[in-house]
């Protein structure tokens, strides 16, 4: 049957931008098809382009035949690591232009005498302030002086300043001087890109709040220019359906909504990933899962426990210090909690002046990409590392469209590891695929230990491009004796992108004491919280029902953290006080054993998401066992624990049936990566056709 004669509604694309590949995943009746381009960090739409033709070419369909695009891009992450964004003022509250610089005066290393604090995204010199004065309940104690306000507008003009964050004290309370800040900006510089505090992180605490709005408007004209490009590229090319984006938070939202809250984007990638493994652990009914994505560029590992993703109301960003948390500049955002390190395919090794192996955070990308691509790379990348060890097979990368250099891989391993500690490249090459694998293992304890849990019992999900081949490995170091490679785990984050739910999240701050709760004045903020989600919601719905969630965030009085509770789901009344106390209560016992009696509470912030629910799923059927396909061929392995030569056979896994096993140490190899089965490891294919890698 032709593309042409399907119904619309059965064909969906999505689109992962990545650091050094661009992946794709197209759906239609079940079937997928799959593709991975290298990206184009000049111009990231042009390698969207070539992967929608070529990803429809393999389906046998037209660019008229996709109904919905699902869009995730790392860009604005990046824009801010590399400090690449929007030259960007902020206009403050008169006396409060070094809130971003003074953070909340915390250290995140208390005995570091030469601690290196994150750069604020806005030069001094770009931070002013006006006179103005709202009080914590949004009543005027100053007016706003509209002359100082166009001042300092043609002030930040005059300096070439291109984006323009406005944030004032208590305005996540009333924003009514905000509003009217930018009214008058906008007249005397109507061009400029102007971000509320009040629009983009209305929630008290102004440090989070600045530095979010700031971050925001810093990636905006970046952001909004890539977004039309890539829309009158898509038209251009005949996809005329609704493109949406992948939020941080895991939901999807309008190009519209993206183009004004850029920074809800930065975790856009890693996100669908989250939400990919949090649908194989439903699918395999896993309620305890950490979710490993290893890509070109990064590695993220997060926490998946009763088949949904850890969610976080903030997130750090750029941080000065490796895994060091305060180290970051924060950004007040719905979030999935994830750990994300520098250390893909693409991390470059290098010897320090101790002598050690580093790996990562630089990486290669994807112009000139490893040296065993011949692109013109001479830095030996994780991928030279995983190609001189035989880890890979030749034939299947990328699907057999590139040819792997092993002679430039050895070349550039010897330069910049092996001559300087006296090592062979094989042996140089292992060291740096054992440093980057405890780099990721670390970055797991880390993650586990912070979020108050661990690894017994966990099954580790491993997909992105390089996830299969570390996977066991990594597994090894934290204690997991299973590890599950779904069916198209190359591009994971992309098919993540078609599991998740069409969805928004509102938070707003409304100081309330449960004592004398103001019951109108909660359900009035909840409602309009509800209208503004359902607003953006109901453009991608397509007529689907949604589910609401309701969040207040509570502490005892004078505590310093909130706890989130779940809220009914209608208009509270007086008589919900005492259930909300005792459901507090108990939330509270559940995190610190027991709690506080006679303590009042007090609630900072309310969040309302809106969502389409997610797909059911019916269980998977056992499979009996099979016998193991014959190898398509073995090539000499070097083991990273034994440092031995060995001959690992290589299964092709398009040969495996459902129910098949095959005994490590082998190589499972396909289009998009390889699984890697090592010694006293087995591998069996479930009645998903995803890869069960379970240790003797």
């Amino acid at each position: 049957m032709s593309g042409s004669a399907l119904p619309r509604s059965d064909v969906r694309l999505a689109v992962d931008i990545g650091g050094t590949f661009t992946d794709l995943a197209l759906e239609r009746d079940g079937e997928r098809w799959t593709h991975k381009v290298l990206t184009t960090p000049h111009a990231p739409e042009e390698g969207v382009l070539v992967g929608v033709t070529a990803v429809l070419e393999r389906a046998g369909l037209t660019a008229a035949d996709v109904t919905l695009l699902i869009h995730g891009t790392t860009l604005a992450t990046n824009a801010i690591i590399e400090r690449k964004g929007a030259k960007t003022g902020l206009i403050t509250t008169e006396g409060f232009r070094d809130v971003l610089a003074l953070g909340n005066e915390s250290r995140y290393d208390q005995y570091d005498l030469n601690i290196t604090l994150p750069q604020p995204l806005v030069p001094r010199r770009w931070r002013v302030g006006v006179p103005e004065r709202l009080d914590n309940e949004g009543k005027i104690l100053l007016p706003l002086d509209a002359q100082a306000v166009r001042d300092q507008a043609l002030f930040l003009k005059s300096e070439g300043v291109e984006a323009l964050a406005i944030g004032f004290l208590h305005a996540f309370v009333n924003p009514v001087h905000e509003r009217a800040a930018a009214d008058l900006v906008h007249e005397v510089w109507p061009e400029v890109a102007i971000s509320l505090s009040s629009d983009v992180s209305p929630e008290m605490r102004e440090w989070e709040r600045f530095s979010t709005t700031v971050a925001n408007a810093y990636v905006q004209p970046l952001m909004a220019s890539y977004l039309l490009r890539l829309r009158d590229g898509l038209r251009g090319a005949g996809l005329t359906c609704p493109l949406f984006l992948m939020l941080s938070g895991g939901g999807l939202t309008t190009l519209e909504t993206a183009a004004r809250f850029p920074i809800r984007l930065v975790e856009s990638g890693p996100a669908g990933g989250a939400i990919f493994s949090a649908f194989v652990a439903r699918q395999r009914g896993f309620d305890r899962v950490l979710s490993f994505d290893m890509g070109g560029t990064t590695a993220k590992v997060c926490l998946v426990d009763d088949f949904a993703p850890h969610a976080a109301r903030t997130f750090e960003v750029a941080r000065v210090g490796r895994f060091r948390k305060g180290s970051g500049l924060p950004l007040r955002i719905p979030v999935i909690e994830m750990v994300e390190i520098g250390a893909g395919g693409g991390s470059l090794a290098r010897v320090d002046g101790l002598g050690r192996i580093q790996v990562g955070p630089e990486s290669a990308g994807a112009m000139p990409g490893p040296a065993c691509y011949g692109r013109g790379g001479t830095k030996p990348a994780v991928t030279d590392a995983n190609c001189l060890l035989g880890r890979y097979d030749s034939a299947c990368f990328a699907g057999g469209t590139m040819a792997l250099d092993e002679a430039a891989a050895a070349r550039a391993m010897t330069a910049a590891v092996g001559r300087p500690l006296g090592l062979s490249a094989e042996m140089a090459a292992l060291g740096v695929v054992e440093t980057v694998d405890e780099n990721m293992a670390n970055a797991a304890r880390v993650h586990a230990i912070e979020s108050g849990t661990g690894y017994e019992g966990r099954v580790l999900i491993a997909f992105g491009g390089g996830g299969p081949v570390h996977g066991y490995r990594v597994a090894q170091k934290i204690g997991v004796k299973r590890v599950l490679v779904p069916s198209g785990a190359g591009v994971g984050s992309a098919i993540g992108f078609l599991r998740a739910p069409v969805g928004y999240e509102v938070v707003r701050s409304l100081y309330q004491r449960l004592s004398r709760l103001d019951f109108s004045a909660v359900n009035r903020l909840l409602a309009s919280m509800r209208d503004e989600a359902r607003g953006v919601v109901d453009l991608g719905a397509f007529g689907a029902e949604v589910i609401e969630k309701r969040i207040a965030f509570m502490r005892y009085v004078g505590q310093g953290h909130e706890i989130a509770l779940a809220l009914p789901v209608r208009e509270l009344t007086a008589a919900d006080a005492g259930e909300i106390r005792k459901a507090y209560e108990a939330e509270y016992a559940r995190f610190y054993d027991r709690a506080v009696p006679g303590s009042d509470i007090e609630i900072l912030s309310f969040a309302v998401t809106v969502a389409t629910p997610t797909e059911a799923l019916d269980p998977i059927a056992e499979v009996a066992d099979m016998p193991a396909p014959a190898a398509s061929g073995s090539q000499q392995v070097r083991d990273t624990v034994t440092g031995e030569v060995s001959a690992w056979a290589v299964y092709d896994r398009a040969t495996l049936v459902p129910g098949a096993r095959v005994e490590g140490p082998c190589i499972v190899a396909e289009s998009e990566t390889s699984t890697l089965v090592g010694p006293g490891w087995s591998c069996r294919m479930d009645g998903l056709g995803y890869l069960d890698l379970e240790q003797a």
